[in-house]
This record gives C-alpha cells, sequence and structure tokens, in this order.
C-alpha cells in the first residue's frame, strides 16, 4: 500500500482523491492495486510514476496533465 504525506498536497486535490465520491478517487484506487505505480508529492500536486516514469501530474484546482499516455490516464476520460 502507498502511503503519502499529505502535508503539502493542496487541500482541493486531498478532497478529489481521498474522498469516495471525488473525481480522483478511482485513480487513487489504481495505484493502491499496482504495484508498477507510485506517486510523490510536489509543488502541492500530485506526480504519478509508472516503473520510474512520469505519467501523469494531479492538482488541486487546475486540470489534469497528462505526460505520456498510460491505461490510468483512461480513468480520467470516463
Amino acid at each position: 500500500m502507498l502511503t503519502l504525506d499529505t502535508s503539502e498536497m493542496c487541500s482541493h486535490l486531498q478532497k478529489k482523491l481521498f474522498d469516495n465520491d471525488g473525481i480522483y478517487h478511482p485513480i487513487w484506487t489504481a495505484i493502491q492495486d499496482d504495484p508498477e505505480l507510485t506517486a510523490v508529492v510536489r509543488s502541492r500536486q500530485l506526480h504519478i510514476y509508472r516503473n520510474g516514469k512520469k505519467i501523469l501530474v494531479l492538482a488541486g484546482k487546475s486540470a489534469p496533465k497528462i505526460i505520456r499516455e498510460d491505461k490510468i490516464c483512461e480513468i480520467l476520460k470516463q
């Protein structure tokens, strides 16, 4: 199970990610279930990596930034 230091994470992002009805909650669940995925909080945003390569950046108030196409990015399009 992935643990994060959420003290530096934007409160809007925390709600979107960790609340069961949050729009990013399915992504958080996918990160927990996929051992190839890791995540780090930087500049109040969540940076998501697959096998060490950045694929996605989630922010609280701005749109998600897709760095490279990945199956986890499909969750955003649903």
